[in-house]
Parts: C-alpha cells; structure tokens; sequence
C-alpha cells in the first residue's frame, strides 16, 4: 500500500455532447473537478458530439452502448439489424417502442414510455460507482436508476420541467429512488417542488459553472472581423439549438419587422439542430437571407459573441441558459423573453431587457 486515498468513482451518464447548454453546462463541470479526488467514467448514449474534444484528459468515455442506436434509427432498419445480430428481442422491444412513437403524440411522454423497453436492450457497466449522475431528464436519469450499480445517485434537470410535457406520475417513482435531485435555477427548483412535493427535500440547486477569465479569453482568439460588418449595421446575436424552444421562428419575424422600420441588421444564429430546414425555408419566405443567417456549430463561440451589438434570447422557455450568463460576462446588451427564470437573470432595465415572446416585442 501507498497509502494514498483512494479516489471517489463518479459516472456521469448523457445522451451525447452535440451542441446544447445541458452539454457545454456538463463539460465545464468535468473541467473543474479535482482529479487528484475524483476517478471519472462518462457514458454517452450516442459517443458523438462537437463538445467531445473539450472533455479533461482524465475522463474516460465508454463505449457507446450500440442498442441504443436501435431506437435513433428507422424501424425498418432497426428490425433488421436486431435480427442479424441474433437479438429477437431487441427487435420486439423496438417493435413496441414504435407503436408507441406512433400513438403518443407527446414526444417527451412517448421518450418516457419507451424506456422500459430501451432498458431490456441497454447493458449495464460492469464497474460499481460511488456516486452516479444522471445529467439529462430523461434517459440519463432512467438509466442511472434502473441499469447501474452505485452507493449514491443524483439527477440533473436544466430545464423547467413542467414545459417539457412530460408525465410526473411516470417520473415519481423514479425521483423517490434518487439521493438527490438537482437543478439549475431557483424558478425551477419551485416547479418541481410544487410538481413533486413528496420529493421536495431531495431538491437542489446547483448552478452552471461559468468561468469568466476562460470565456474573456476565449473570446479574445479571433480577432478580425468574423461578420464583415458594413457602416452604420447593427448586429444581433443568438446562441442555441435550433429547436421550437428557442423561439428563433419568432426571432426571424422580429428582424422582419426591423427591416420593414429600415433598420440596418443582421441577425446571427449560433448553433444546431432539427429546425434547421424549417428555419431556413421560413428566412425564405420572409425574404431575409442577407438579415437572417444561421451560422452552425462554432467550436469557440464567444468571439463571435463579442463582436455583436445585441445579445437575444428569444427562448419558449428555459431553466436557466449559459448562454445569457456568458453575454453578460463579455458585457453585451442583452435582451431575453419573458420566460419563467428570466428574472433569475436579468433585472429588467438594470442588465438587460425582459421581452414579452412574441415578435413585436422582441423587435
């Protein structure tokens, strides 16, 4: 024996690292853990994600459990591939998860209600934790409770929950097997105590780690201009995935009405996802593909972030978004809607303006 201490194994469980505030919220969280304390596993359900490369060194990432792909893919496909690999039984459980994908019309009920047959197909680690972390409502936390062995374990809600449509009579049982239950925000630690009064004391906050010297310098990596900026322009800047949620169909409709009053914008959008077709066929629509553009996933945002003008988050609703938390610390005008933790982190005309959610106001 050395006679070192051993350290505190951890397993933090997520669907990927894509582009998203719960991702960029779980990668600064392993950045500033000590690792002289914690032994960290990671597993991602989908080992894929632009955020993979800003993981510390010492995380180890698992192998990706390959039935879960079974559910990400067309059905069709999926049968065939659970039979080829002698899997009968995946094949059933995806069978029944897509007569339920079929009859649910809530997408976050039917991702409850198809767990239980995701969890038949999914394998659990074969490594005991001291404490594993379930960081995504959901799945992450499914999993964490139903498929892994560990002394204590935790679930993460960066959201509100009760705008998320999901069935708390499905998630009760599952919180009450949890040693705690954190969140980001004050507001959405009193929904899910008012939703989940039973589990009220297991509730916590824990709020996003953001460091300010890291993003200042981050943002200080770019130094020409990234937007071609024309006199006399003013430029807007989003950050988020392109979803319902963000709101960014109400955010084009605001920079239509800026361009109908002559107002000389552009509208940048950083980050990714489902929406995007539909996003960009409604630019189209409005005429504003020279006001409006979508700009991708960037590795490092947060030049792009200190050249703009005006930060907005046009969001449906939010738990509590880094996003906002990194604009005020690059000292950006910052404009948000009026969702419920809004106030958690603007003071209306104090640092920043509290838009009501609809373009008019926004504009």
């Amino acid at each position: 024996m050395d006679g070192r201490k051993r350290k505190t194994s951890l397993l933090f469980v997520m669907n990927h690292l894509h582009c998203g505030g719960a991702e960029r919220a779980l990668v600064s969280l392993l950045g500033a853990l000590d690792y002289d304390k914690y032994e960290v596993d990671l597993l991602l359900f989908k080992r894929e994600g632009v955020f993979l490369a800003s993981l510390p060194p010492e995380v180890r990432v698992l192998e990706e459990p390959c039935a879960y792909r079974l559910f990400d893919m067309p059905i069709e496909r999926a049968l065939g591939k659970a039979l080829r690999s002698g899997r009968p039984d995946h094949a059933l459980a995806r069978l029944i998860a897509g007569a339920i994908i079929r009859t649910e019309p809530l997408p976050a009920r039917s991702d409850q209600r198809i767990w239980r047959y995701m969890a038949w197909c999914l394998p659990s680690p074969a490594k005991r934790y001291d404490c594993a972390i379930g960081f995504l409502e959901r799945g992450p936390i499914y999993y964490v409770l139903d498929k892994v062995k560990a002394e204590r374990k935790i679930g993460w809600i960066h959201i509100d929950y009760d705008r998320l449509g999901m069935d708390p009579a499905f998630d009760d049982p599952y919180f009450g097997r949890l040693d705690h239950l954190v969140t980001v925000s004050e507001e959405c630690a009193a929904v899910l105590k008012m939703r989940f009064p039973r589990h009220r004391d297991k509730i916590r906050v824990i709020h996003n780690i953001v460091s300010p010297g890291t993003i200042r310098r981050m943002a200080e990596a770019e130094t020409g201009d990234l937007y071609g900026r024309r006199e006399g322009e003013t430029i807007i800047v989003s950050a988020g995935r392109l979803h319902p949620q963000k709101g960014f169909d109400m955010a084009i409709d605001a920079c239509k009405l800026l361009a109908e009053q002559g107002r000389r914008v552009r509208w940048f959008v950083l980050g990714e996802g489902d929406e995007r077709e539909r996003l960009t066929k409604l630019i189209r629509e409005r005429g504003l593909e020279e006001q409006f553009i979508l700009l991708g996933v960037k590795a490092n945002p947060y030049p792009y972030m200190r050249q703009a003008d005006i930060y907005v988050q046009p969001s449906r609703f939010e738990g509590k978004p880094i996003a906002v938390d990194e604009a005020k610390m690059l000292g950006l005008p910052i404009l948000v809607t009026d969702y419920r933790a809004a106030g958690g982190q603007i003071v209306h005309g104090e640092n920043g303006l509290i838009a009501a959610m609809e373009p008019g106001a926004i504009a």
